[in-house]
């Protein structure tokens, strides 16, 4: 579990640190989305996904994409959304962990799905779905390139981010009442548009890629201890640049 020059200490340290940041989606000025995007970063970061995706359920139970590492994981995501198969669906459905040790072997299963995952590198997946007391919010989908089994440690700490975010939805998102919840999402996809136009704005002015003009975004936001949406919606506004 630890990275390069980083001490299994210094690891679990900034573990600790992640979960501490997801306790603040405890308070309801907390934003969502920046809940959403610490979970798909921190799922990356502590387990060997390459990439992590996270769909949340509106009021009628249709998943939306609210969150994830790069634009092969948003897309993927939409994908499973458009061909209305996959594991993180699956998850959601079923309120259970969906692991595929090999998608080559799950063609059967997700035709639709799998030939696209595998031709964007992915070669398994993990999936946690977010629920609580019988309620399915969502699901956290985590991919690799590589065939194989999550370990039994890699498992527990993706359940558990998953868990705990999803305690501070339904605690303090009101996410428990059918009109909170969908006025909650709509702010996720507001957000996320908006966010998604600053990364364009970003990369176009730095000269990166999505993918890089969105670590920038995200960075400066971590380092002024800013919401995403209102770096992102300064950027639209041009009123900052990075």
């Amino acid at each position: 579990m630890s990275g390069t020059g980083t001490t299994d200490s210094d690891a679990e340290n900034d573990l600790t640190a992640v979960f501490t940041r997801l306790a603040d989606a405890l308070d309801p000025a907390y934003d969502v989305i920046d809940t959403m995007d610490l979970l798909v970063d921190a799922a990356t970061r502590f387990t060997p996904a390459v990439d992590a995706g996270l769909l949340l359920a509106d009021s009628d139970g249709r998943l939306h994409v609210v969150g994830s590492t790069s634009e092969r994981a948003s897309d993927i995501e939409e994908t499973e959304l458009g061909v209305e198969q996959g594991p993180c669906l699956d998850s959601f459905r079923s309120g259970s962990v969906v692991e595929t040790a090999d998608l080559a072997s799950s063609g059967e299963r997700w035709p639709d799905f799998v030939p696209v995952a595998l031709r964007r590198g992915l070669r398994s997946g993990y999936a946690v779905p977010l629920t609580l007391r019988g309620q399915h919010l969502g699901a956290l989908n985590l991919f690799f390139d590589r065939v194989g089994a999550l370990t039994d440690q890699d498992a527990a700490v993706a359940q558990a981010l998953s868990d705990f975010a999803t305690i501070g939805l339904v605690q303090h998102r009101a996410l428990r009442d059918r009109a909170d919840r969908a006025a909650q999402l709509q702010h996720a996809l507001d957000s996320r548009v908006v966010i998604e136009q600053a990364k364009g704005a970003v990369a176009f002015q730095r000269g990166v890629s999505i993918d890089e003009a969105f670590k920038i975004l995200r960075q400066h936001a971590r380092s002024i201890n800013a919401r995403l949406h209102d770096v992102a919606q300064q950027i639209v506004e041009r009123r900052l640049s990075l």
